[in-house]
């Protein structure tokens, strides 16, 4: 082919993408037990960690823009897991929180990854391999994010 470089098998950001769709299915199953989308669930852990947070902050954490996770956050507070407030200081600000349901899906939730160690983790890879993919993920985003700050300049 006159174009090797464009066929899909030579696309490393395919397989991110592919590794990314099939990994969120993977997580479907368990993440339905709680009643939660995989983007919910990720809003759930920034909150888990810190609870009372505005949201810039919470799209920063998952490098996201406001205006993806606003309707994301919206759906959350009509399911009663957060609740959205303006910030006292500065009125523009919204400051998300979970609500007493949205804290009992912790519990529900721990064991979650270690169900997806189990069903990730086989003979072909190990726990090794996945901190190592980790480290590498790290630093191909950070890098990635550090190309956009760039460009955006």
């Amino acid at each position: 082919m006159a174009y090797e470089q464009l066929l899909l098998d030579n696309q490393f950001c395919f397989r991110l993408y592919t590794a990314s769709r099939l990994l969120t299915q993977v997580y479907t199953p368990l993440l339905n037990r709680l009643g939660v989308t995989y983007p919910q669930y990720l809003v759930l852990m920034v909150l888990w960690e810190e609870d009372h947070q505005p949201v810039n902050d919470i799209a920063k954490r998952l490098r996201l823009n406001t205006n993806t996770i606003t309707p994301l956050l919206k759906r959350m507070e009509a399911e009663r897991i957060v609740r959205r407030v303006k910030g006292r200081m500065d009125r523009r600000q919204v400051i998300v929180s979970l609500t007493e349901h949205g804290r009992a899906l912790r519990e529900l939730a721990a064991n979650i990854p270690e169900e997806m160690g189990c069903r990730i983790i086989c003979e072909k890879f190990n726990m090794e391999d996945l901190l190592a993919a980790n480290g590498t993920l790290d630093t191909l985003i950070s890098h990635l994010a550090g190309q956009l700050e760039q460009s955006e300049q």
